[in-house]
C-alpha cells in the first residue's frame, strides 16, 4: 500500500496543502480531482520529492517503509512513478537508449541493447504505441500527445508497484486516449497501484476507480467511490462541495 499520512506541503515559504490523507492498494485505481489551484499537482510532486516544494509534516509511506525523506531517484528505485502534468523537455537521448540504460541501472544486468529493443517494439506494439517513439528523443520535438503515449510505454516497461498520473489524458485526442486508457488497464492488471489525477469524463468509462478524492483550498475535502466522481462531472466542483468552493467560484467571477 502507498499510504499519504497528514501530508502538508510548502511552496516558497507558504502552505499549499494541509493535512491530505490517503491511501492506494497494489491494483487499485484512487483519482484525484478538484478545482485548478486546488493543490493536486503540489502534493503529488512534493510525495516525489520536487525541490520546489516542501514536505512539513507528516510521512509518505510504501509497502511499510518510510520514504518521505528517500531523495527522488531512490523513491522511483522503490517502485514509485511519476508523471508529471507539463513534462520538461529532454533530448540528447532516444526512448529506447532511456529505457535501456533504466533496465541496466535497475537489475544491475548488461543485457543486450539490441535484444532489449526488439523486446520493446514487441510490448508497444501490444500497447498499440507507434513503435517510431522509441527512435524519437524522450521528450523534445513530441507533440503533447506524443508525450504522453512516451510516459505510458515508460510506465508499462518498468512496472513500478504505485503509479502517480498527473492528468494523463491532458492534450491526447481521442484515439489515442483510448490507447492510453488501454495501457493503464493492462498495467493495473499486473498489480500497479495508481493515483490518477484527471478531469476527464471518459475516465469513468474507461478505468473504473476503487476511490475518488476531492481536494480544495489545499485541503480533502471529500471522499468516495466512483459515484462522486460522476457527480462531479455532472454538477461541478462547486455544486458538490457545496459553501467551500462556491465561494472560490465566485470570488474568481467577480475577479
Amino acid at each position: 500500500m502507498l499510504e499519504l499520512k497528514n501530508i502538508s506541503v510548502e511552496a516558497e515559504g507558504k502552505p499549499v496543502v494541509m493535512d491530505v490523507t490517503l491511501s492506494v492498494k497494489s491494483s487499485d485505481v484512487a483519482v484525484l480531482m478538484g478545482p485548478n489551484g486546488s493543490g493536486k499537482s503540489t502534493l503529488v510532486n512534493a510525495v516525489m520529492g520536487h525541490p520546489h516544494y516542501r514536505v512539513t509534516k507528516g510521512k509518505v509511506v510504501l509497502d511499510g517503509a518510510d520514504i518521505t525523506k528517500l531523495p527522488t531517484h531512490e523513491k522511483a528505485t522503490n517502485g514509485l512513478f511519476l508523471s508529471l502534468q507539463h513534462t520538461p523537455k529532454v533530448g540528447g537521448i532516444n526512448l529506447a537508449t532511456f529505457l535501456h540504460k533504466v533496465h541496466v541501472a535497475r537489475t544491475g544486468e548488461e543485457s543486450d541493447i539490441l535484444e532489449y529493443y526488439l523486446e520493446l517494439r514487441e510490448l508497444a506494439k501490444t500497447l498499440s504505441i507507434p513503435e517510431a517513439l522509441l527512435d524519437r528523443p524522450l521528450t523534445a520535438g513530441l507533440s503533447g500527445g506524443e508525450r504522453k503515449l512516451s510516459e505510458i510505454l515508460q510506465l508499462a516497461v518498468l512496472k513500478p508497484k504505485y503509479a502517480i498520473l498527473d492528468e494523463i489524458d491532458s492534450g491526447v485526442d481521442v484515439d489515442a486516449m483510448k490507447t492510453v486508457y488501454a495501457a493503464l488497464d493492462t498495467v493495473k492488471k499486473s498489480g500497479t497501484g495508481m493515483l490518477v489525477i484527471s478531469h476527464h469524463p471518459s475516465l469513468l468509462e474507461h478505468l473504473r476507480p476503487d476511490q475518488v478524492h476531492v481536494m480544495n483550498a489545499g485541503v480533502l475535502a471529500k471522499s468516495g467511490g466512483p459515484e462522486l466522481a460522476t457527480d462531479v462531472i455532472k454538477n461541478g466542483f462547486c455544486k458538490v462541495l457545496e459553501c467551500p468552493v462556491v465561494e472560490t467560484c465566485r470570488a474568481r467571477k467577480r475577479s
